[in-house]
């Protein structure tokens, strides 16, 4: 009884807190008449429908931001908007769960309370969501022991645990969850490292994306997207990053 008035309590924050930053989003120009000037002009009517990404790769990319910077006032308009362009509510539930790995569990339980009552004004059930233990994808042994080795070899000799759950939790278990493609996992990590200025492991994550599918012309308006989402400082130390991994994909 007790955890189920703990549940109402705070499912009715949650929608309380939403219902504040949607009527403060409606009136923006009360505080700061040139924000709300450059939300409908720039955001609106420019960044969401610029051609070098999609719609809905556009909201995974700003879900994934506003998770790993804790933005509550913007998580389930986010959320919401997500759905509206095509993710689907079991694709939603893997980018929560992957971004507790990426930006920490307690970002991704937020993010869990944020969308716990959008899911229920749309009738999103149990149905809809994906397996807590399905059938994993194929792994590619062969990267995977290449990848294994070099972490065993950097990080290792500091974190013997940090290397065997990399591994085991990761790499053999949560990166290959069937309900959330490659390649959206891998844009929903670059997405999450760049909003949180963690520019040394883009590399890494860059590359995976690009070779599961992502492309050049996506990548760069994923950076540029991020300036407006995560701040243009962190989206100029990724820049510099990723130019130097086109560089390298184009002259190998």
């Amino acid at each position: 009884m007790m955890k189920s008035i703990a549940a109402l309590a705070l499912a009715m924050t949650v929608a309380l807190a939403g219902n504040a930053a949607s009527g403060a989003n409606d009136d923006v120009s009360s505080v700061a008449p040139a924000l709300e000037r450059y939300e409908q002009e720039t955001l609106e009517k420019g960044l969401w429908a610029r051609p070098g990404l999609s719609a809905r790769d556009r909201s995974v990319v700003t879900v994934a931001a506003v998770i790993t910077r804790n933005q509550l006032g913007l998580m389930p308009e986010q959320i919401r908007r997500a759905l509206d362009n095509g993710v689907k509510p079991a694709e939603l539930s893997e980018i929560i769960t992957h971004l507790a790995f990426y930006a920490g569990w307690g970002n991704a339980m937020a993010a869990v309370d944020a969308a716990r009552p959008v899911y229920a004004e749309r009738g999103i059930g149990a149905n809809q969501l994906p397996a807590a233990a399905p059938k994993l994808l194929p792994l590619d042994e062969a990267k995977e022991a290449r990848r294994a080795a070099s972490v065993e070899q950097t990080t290792g000799p500091a974190s013997p645990g940090l290397v065997r759950d990399t591994a085991e939790v990761l790499f053999r278990d949560l990166w290959l969850r069937p309900d959330l493609a490659p390649r959206d996992r891998s844009l929903v990590t670059v997405s999450a490292l760049i909003s949180a200025g963690q520019v040394a492991q883009v590399p890494f994550h860059l590359n995976r994306a690009m070779d599961s599918g992502l492309t050049r012309e996506e990548a760069s308006e994923v950076i540029s997207h991020l300036a407006y989402y995560a701040g243009w400082p962190n989206a100029f130390s990724a820049a510099t990053v990723a130019r130097e991994i086109f560089e390298k994909r184009t002259n190998p």
